[in-house]
């Protein structure tokens, strides 16, 4: 016999109160899911081909050249078989006004290897911590150019690792190495967690939107940027790209 609480004399409506309660939550849980459910999804293609790349020359820094003991090239496109473009910086440009989006505090990693910085293009949160780096047997000096953020120079002998944090959007923060002056690295700081770099195929996914219109936008370090408007519900949303090679 049940007995005390709800239904206590009748155990069918106690019973019904029970499922009553569990569907009601499950319906939030799911409402709230959906609301934020949003993918936009696609591809970057580079319309055109590339200029060549340049030949590095890492013979001044014996530790660099026997890291390649290939030819190194520069990266500035990165173009698969059916014109994928890599390292594009995809993200939400505008149409999050008034909202807010807490900062991870997992660091973004930015490493310096075989005398070059991995990945090329990164990207983050504004107040999320960067950490960099040195994973080779030679000093590099990290040098983040910023504009709307703060220019810092940092020395970092070998295994050294440093982070900073960013105040600012800023599309891009370029990074160099003054002591090796073919490195370079791009960061994407942006205030929202939507955002993606493109693979080795040219795609990309932005997930967790809320529905609404966005202007999305896809920036290369060279190619440029392109911006289209998207609209988002809870279905998944396709948009691709297409940027022009520049020297």
């Amino acid at each position: 016999m049940l007995r005390g609480g709800i239904g206590s004399k009748n155990p069918i409506y106690f019973m019904k109160t029970i499922l009553q309660i569990a569907s009601l939550t499950l319906g939030l849980a799911l409402s709230v899911h959906a609301a934020d459910s949003g993918v936009i999804s696609g591809k970057v293609t580079l319309n055109g081909a590339p200029p060549a790349e340049k030949s590095i020359d890492m013979g001044a820094d014996k530790a660099c050249k026997a890291s390649h003991p290939e030819a190194v090239t520069t990266r500035h496109y990165v173009v698969d078989a059916n014109k994928g473009l890599a390292n594009v910086f995809v993200y939400v440009k505008d149409g999050l006004a008034g909202k807010k989006f807490t900062a991870p505090t997992t660091p973004v990693s930015l490493d310096q290897h075989g005398c070059l910085y991995n990945p090329y293009v990164v990207g983050l949160q504004v107040g999320q911590p960067l950490e960099v780096s040195n994973s080779d047997q030679t000093t590099h000096n990290v040098h983040a150019m910023g504009t709307k953020n703060p220019e810092f120079n940092l020395g970092q002998p070998p295994s050294k690792k440093d982070q900073k944090i960013f105040t600012k959007p800023e599309v891009f923060v370029k990074f160099k190495c003054d002591v090796h002056p073919w490195m370079f690295a791009y960061v994407g700081v942006v205030d929202s967690p939507f955002f993606a770099v493109t693979g080795a195929d040219g795609s990309y996914k932005l997930t967790g939107l809320p529905p609404g219109e966005y202007t999305v936008a896809a920036i290369h370090p060279k190619a440029g940027e392109q911006t289209f408007k998207v609209k988002v519900a809870a279905a998944e949303v396709k948009q691709d790209f297409a940027l022009a090679p520049k020297a």
